[in-house]
């Protein structure tokens, strides 16, 4: 099938929903942002396998209620959706001894899609490193050959006042964080412990880019922007480290490729002021995994919640991951209290990018804001005069709306 960039990115109002066609399987989709048959209608097949990961603390409940929600909007768009469950994680240590078992790996590596619900724990917190739950995730991440991290920081008109920002400054924001994934200091050698001269025990990690590295996440990055507002801010630590040197002249050289698109470049620490200071300057970030890593949940909290907000993860070809970018929260997992809206939008998100299916998609964005307009509140995002709703509860309303919902046309 002939690839073609097909995305644009809206906001979950339906002013800024991300919109792509029908994809191939495994198509090759980069430099740009995910690939379709350009003016193709879905599958004749319309069956998709999905491989699920529930996970540690809440992911099992978050899990179950964005299944669901797969399943009804599928079935009221003519899909049909095959479910693999498989262990990961801190549950996956606690059944086979590792973190990311090979045979879930391998069922991952060969769905259409995959979703996360969250991993880890305190119970696991002591373990030797390649005996934590996150590592399963980094393997997992790795295993998929995913390195574009997409996640929306959106505030919704229903949520403004959930933000810990004043209104008039959270109120309109609406920005993308395009993180690198599988490079940089996570995953840079050497690393490891060591004593130094004055046999004190060290310990030391290695902030690395190679330039194609650096050049596909730009590219991405782009083409994002170009789908938005046309504005593209890099962050770096360019006046000290050599890496963000080199990504700064890496995604300099990159923006002549691109010259619709308003290039700046911002330190790190001016950044992460400036996402509180005034986020609405804000519409395309890309940064690499470290910064990513902190400066999107830093601007998910802009939102209300942590429990809102989705993401995507993408690669060359083959599945794509999609998880909440909300923890395992170990202290509320059973209790009927998690915000299970962020996976359930996680969901969404993979319906548009990972299979193409747009209608089902919108069916689900539009249950999410439905239940909002309704009233209900997890504990999350609950306040004065709403009605304090728990997982269970939420889940039953997106579903009720999902239902009766119909989206607007494609």
């Amino acid at each position: 099938m002939a690839a073609a960039l097909q995305i644009n990115v809206h906001t979950l109002t339906h002013q800024h929903e991300f919109h792509s066609k029908p994809i191939s399987k495994h198509s090759p989709i980069w430099p740009t942002i995910r690939c379709s048959a350009a003016a193709a209608t879905p599958s004749s097949s319309r069956r998709y396998t999905i491989t699920l990961l529930p996970g540690d603390g809440i992911g099992p409940e978050v899990i179950s209620v964005a299944k669901t929600a797969l399943q009804l909007a599928g079935s009221l768009e003519g899909i049909e959706f095959g479910f693999k469950e498989m262990p990961m994680g801190g549950a996956a240590l606690d059944l086979t001894g590792v973190p990311l078992p090979e045979e879930t790996l391998s069922t991952a590596q060969q769905s259409d899609a995959v979703l996360l619900g969250a991993i880890g724990g305190y119970k696991w917190d002591n373990n030797e490193k390649h005996l934590k739950p996150e590592t399963g995730l980094l393997q997992l991440r790795k295993g998929l050959k995913v390195f574009a991290n997409l996640r929306p920081a959106t505030v919704l008109p229903q949520l403004v006042e959930a933000s810990t920002l004043k209104k008039e400054v959270a109120e309109g924001v609406d920005l993308m964080v395009v993180r690198e994934l599988t490079g940089g200091i996570y995953f840079g050698q050497p690393r490891g412990f060591s004593t130094n001269d004055n046999d004190e025990e060290v310990g030391f990690n290695t902030e690395v880019y190679a330039a194609h590295e650096i050049d596909r996440i730009a590219r991405i990055a782009f083409e994002t922007a170009r789908k938005r507002h046309g504005k593209l801010c890099s962050v770096d630590k360019a006046n000290v480290l050599e890496a963000s040197m080199l990504w700064r002249k890496r995604v300099t050289a990159i923006a002549s490729e691109y010259p619709d698109i308003e290039l700046s470049h911002m330190y790190v620490d001016n950044a992460a002021m400036q996402l509180v200071r005034n986020p609405k300057q804000f519409d395309t970030i890309v940064t690499n995994n470290i910064f990513g890593d902190i400066l999107s949940d830093e601007a998910s909290m802009i939102t209300g919640s942590i429990g809102m907000l989705p993401s995507a993860s993408l690669g060359e070809s083959g599945p794509g991951l999609f998880e909440p970018i909300h923890g395992s929260a170990p202290d509320i997992a059973g209790q009927d209290k998690a915000n299970p809206l962020a996976t359930v939008l996680s969901a969404a998100m993979l319906l548009k990018y990972g299979l193409g299916e747009e209608k089902a998609a919108q069916r689900i964005e539009a249950a999410v804001l439905d239940a909002l307009n309704k009233g209900l509140r997890t504990g999350d995002i609950h306040s004065a005069g709403y009605k304090l709703v728990g997982c269970k509860e939420m889940g039953e309303e997106v579903l009720k709306s999902i239902e009766h919902k119909i989206p607007a046309a494609v």
